[in-house]
């Protein structure tokens, strides 16, 4: 509850990626390329590809369709072609609502085309993955703690019960499922697990390190949810898991700051205006083509 929240690395892709399409919502076009065709409507074509492309964005990802079902989701599509046509025949897509959505959903195909693209062409390499690898033993190097504590209103609340312990030291883990108000921890006896104090709030921090192991701090800890006794139980050094454990975690990691980095620095060079609500747009210009990332 007082652990402070860790800085997760956002996804560039979903910072970008509208979703591309999905299974109920995408609208196709008629197929154009020169492949099998699945279905026609009104002489438009579904495409077999525009099929299989759709499939894989189902729920059951990675599960080859019957041909009962294969079948069914064409009949899905062909409707939704149908009532497509019947909407551009009414004029629908002339309405600026649907023309901006229209606009909105070619971005976020394009955007989410181009992430594929930047991540097939920027493969993270087993140097940067040593590299990164490194970078965090040395961020990890440290001591982590094993504590408990019991979390109360008032700092009496606390002097009263670090006067039960001076007589009873034995007495911390029922004294925390009795008094304290940590849900998380008030049933496992105040039991904290192992923990790296830099996640802590500095007050509670700051006393755990002085403590000696087995030993309570003598003076209540004031953080920002209360007041607390806190029991060291043990201390060990700090290290980074094998990098095999983490492989999959760290390169996936390095790809999002690598294409993070290549985007930042596209933003940088671009020119980005910002018009304020009901002022006229400024004509646009014709954008440059970035260029193309560095490793």
């Amino acid at each position: 509850m007082f652990i402070k929240s860790r800085i997760l690395l956002v996804s560039a892709v979903a910072l970008l990626a509208l979703s591309a399409c999905s299974s109920n919502d995408a609208v196709p076009a008629a197929g154009t390329a020169k492949n099998t065709v699945a279905a026609t409507v009104n002489g438009a074509t579904i495409s077999e590809s525009m099929v299989d492309m759709m499939l894989k964005q189902r729920s059951d990802l990675g599960r080859e369709a019957s041909a009962e079902a294969r079948k069914s989701f064409i009949e899905r599509l062909a409707m939704q072609l149908l009532i497509t046509q019947e909407a551009v025949r009414n004029g629908l897509d002339k309405k600026p609502e649907v023309i901006d959505r229209i606009e909105l959903g070619r971005q976020s195909v394009l955007v989410d085309a181009f992430v594929q693209d930047y991540y097939k062409n920027n493969p993270v390499t087993d140097d940067m993955l040593k590299a990164e690898y490194e970078k965090m033993k040395g961020q990890e190097s440290g001591t982590e703690y094993k504590a408990r504590h019991i979390l109360v209103e008032t700092e009496a609340e606390a002097k009263e019960i670090i006067a039960k312990l001076n007589k009873n030291a034995n007495a911390f883990e029922a004294l925390a499922k009795e008094k304290s108000k940590d849900t998380g921890s008030k049933v496992k006896g105040g039991e904290l697990g192992w923990f790296d104090p830099r996640g802590m709030v500095p007050e509670f921090a700051a006393a755990v390190v002085k403590l000696a192991k087995g030993k309570f701090t003598e003076e209540p800890v004031k953080t920002q949810f209360g007041y607390h006794v806190i029991l060291l139980e043990d201390t060990r050094p700090k290290s980074a898991p094998p990098l095999d454990e983490i492989k999959d975690q760290l390169a996936q990691h390095l790809k999002e700051q690598n294409l993070r980095a290549f985007l930042e620095a596209m933003k940088a060079k671009a020119k980005i205006e910002l018009v304020q609500s009901g002022a006229p747009a400024a004509p646009a210009q014709e954008a440059k083509p970035a260029e193309p990332a560095k490793n």
